[in-house]
């Protein structure tokens, strides 16, 4: 009986897979011309469509200035002084200088060339950005009418429209103007649509053009008028709706033509090309077709060869190999055959097969010390003396029955645990880190009396995403070592400031502070490997700032303004990194702190 190999398998496959080919080639090669109209017919129609909605909302946005222009205080005002005094005085000028500035700025809130001309009827004065004077109110009277009006000039040659919308107010004067208070134009030329159609033409094969029966036609500056003409000559006699897709012979060349009507202006966008354009690469796919089928079966006989020696044999090993590897092999190694590429392949398997061997014990070993180094962070928070002193002070008011200061220190103590064996994330917003400051410094001010502390974070800064529990060691360091052991009263300032593209964190403290030297000796420390008899702490913040934010982040020394220690943290908030960092803006209060001072009034910080 006979066996089908390898090789006469992807023969058959090969014949088997060309003969339903060629049929379905056939069949599809008469249906290709009908969709692909259909599809063109679609895209060209979106294609129209969109940039038929982007003209009409450029047009739609200057429409809406004259509304915005009259609420203005200023435009409100601009008869009203005019009234009183026909003569310019200081006031008067100082007005119409005014308007033209903001007149300006509408203007130049459009990539639309466009001009903006304020009147004033009962005066006969007009202010536009260029200039003020005075104008013909029975000329204006004839020219004002309801939406958007068209106007032909000869420029250059060529025809140009002007395109201009008045506005009353009140509106209800539109057929009488001499009653209206204020007459706002707004007017733009259709060089601004030649510069948007020209932008359309985009690949060359696409003649936009705008048409309106009896006004004129708007074109794309390199476009064939002639051509064009005939056009809009058979679309006369066709005639056009809303939505056209036409096909229109012009001499012996057919076009593909379709047309959408703007609601805004009336204007019809018009775009065709030659069919031939179209349909030429399918009659040259044809020809391709058939000589790629013959070639195709050769390659297939060749090709069917050469994977059976070549490839599938090598391909086979491989398979085994990564079964081994699937089960936890990893001492099984190919042994390399010949100079082809998957003798490379092969011995990449083998470096790879021995990467990850290395890898995982790297993994492991790395998994530890990350739980390692976490433990020992959530463990130096913890810290049990602190602890004990805050019981002992709630034991000490719940005797004399103060109980709201039971319940405070309960309070702050509870949210303050609760942050700090909860954190799990690898960043969080810089707000949530000070409010967790606020209540461990809440907690120390209820057992030191003397303690007054102000917080000043402004509202870019508290949104700004930071590594977790990198403020609080600053802090406490200062409580700790800076206000507790000195008899006076302690005051910590903690304040954010943003030089250039850096954002600064700064911890200031009154306490006893430290000498240039052992400044210098503490910064050193940071940067080398922890010891254990200098502890976790700072080096901690220090290393993860750098390892969130690169080497110019981390954390700085120097003697603070208040007489005790500065603690800085720096890092870059670059524009790019604004938004990589979460940079949101907050609610107006997000940065106001208060705290209560020695004497019990409140110190508040903005």
């Amino acid at each position: 009986m006979f066996k089908f190999n390898f090789y006469t398998k992807i023969v058959s496959i090969v014949i088997v897979l060309l003969i339903p080919m060629l049929i379905l080639y056939v069949y599809s090669n008469q249906t290709t011309t009908g969709v692909l109209r259909e599809e063109l017919n679609q895209s060209n129609y979106n294609q129209l469509t969109f940039f038929q909605n982007q003209v009409n909302t450029n047009i739609e946005m200057i429409s809406s200035w004259p509304h915005l222009l009259i609420h203005d205080p200023d435009v409100a005002s601009f008869q009203a002084i005019f009234l009183k005094d026909k003569v310019l005085n200081l006031d008067g000028i100082n007005l119409v200088k005014r308007i033209q500035t903001k007149l300006g700025l509408q203007e130049s809130s459009s990539n639309w060339r466009t001009g903006l001309s304020i009147y004033s009827p009962s005066l006969g004065r007009v202010v536009s950005e260029n200039g003020a004077g005075l104008y013909d109110q029975k000329k204006l009277n004839q020219l004002i009418k309801d939406g958007w009006q068209v106007s032909k000039k000869r420029s250059y040659g060529k025809d140009q429209f002007i395109f201009s919308l008045y506005t009353l107010s009140p509106f209800s004067s539109l057929g009488n103007p001499e009653t209206a208070n204020t007459i706002i134009k707004v007017e733009f030329d259709s060089s601004n649509i030649q510069d948007m159609l020209d932008r359309f033409k985009g690949d060359g094969r696409k003649e936009p053009f705008y048409y309106k029966k009896g006004v004129g036609v708007i074109f794309n500056r390199t476009a064939n008028e002639e051509l064009s003409g005939k056009l809009i000559s058979k679309l006369e006699k066709m005639g056009l709706h809303e939505v056209d897709n036409l096909t229109v012979k012009i001499g012996e060349e057919s076009y593909l033509v379709h047309a959408v009507l703007s609601q805004t202006t009336g204007w019809y966008l018009i775009d065709y090309m030659p069919l031939s354009d179209m349909m030429s690469p399918i009659y040259s796919s044809n020809r391709l077709f058939y000589i790629t089928v013959v070639g195709s079966l050769l390659v297939g006989l060749i090709g069917a060869y050469l994977l059976h020696s070549q490839v599938q044999v090598p391909i086979l090993q491989l398979v085994r190999a990564f079964r081994r590897l699937k089960d936890g092999d990893y001492a099984v190694r190919l042994s390399l055959r010949g100079s082809h590429e998957f003798a490379f392949l092969s011995s990449q398997f083998n470096l790879m097969v021995e990467q990850i061997q290395e890898l995982f014990e790297k993994v492991y070993v790395e998994q530890l010390h990350v739980k390692e180094a976490r433990l020992k962070q959530l463990q130096s928070q913890i810290n049990p003396h602190f602890f004990y002193n805050c019981f002992s002070f709630i034991t000490s008011m719940a005797k004399l029955r103060n109980h709201e200061a039971v319940v405070a220190m309960a309070h702050n103590l509870s949210r303050y645990y609760r942050y700090t064996t909860r954190q799990e994330r690898d960043l969080v917003p810089l707000s949530e880190e000070v409010e967790f400051v606020q209540y461990y410094l809440n907690i120390q001010q209820m057992r030191m009396p003397r303690l007054t502390f102000l917080i000043h974070v402004s509202s870019q800064a508290s949104s700004l995403l930071i590594p977790p529990l990198v403020v609080q060691p600053l802090v406490e360091n200062a409580v700790l070592h800076g206000i507790e052991p000195q008899a006076e009263d302690g005051i910590i300032h903690i304040l954010t400031e943003r030089v250039g593209s850096y954002m600064y964190l700064i911890v200031d403290d009154n306490g006893l502070g430290l000498s240039r030297e052992a400044i210098t000796a503490l910064t050193s420390t940071l940067d080398k490997p922890v010891e254990e008899d200098h502890g976790y702490g700072l080096w901690n913040v220090h290393q993860r700032m750098r390892l969130h934010f690169g080497e110019d982040a981390g954390l700085e020394f120097s003697l603070s303004p208040l007489g005790g220690l500065r603690a800085v943290l720096k890092w870059s908030i670059s524009t790019e990194g604004e938004h990589a960092n979460g940079l949101i803006e907050p609610s107006p209060n997000s940065n106001i702190v208060k705290t209560e001072g020695p004497d019990g009034s409140d110190i508040t910080s903005r």
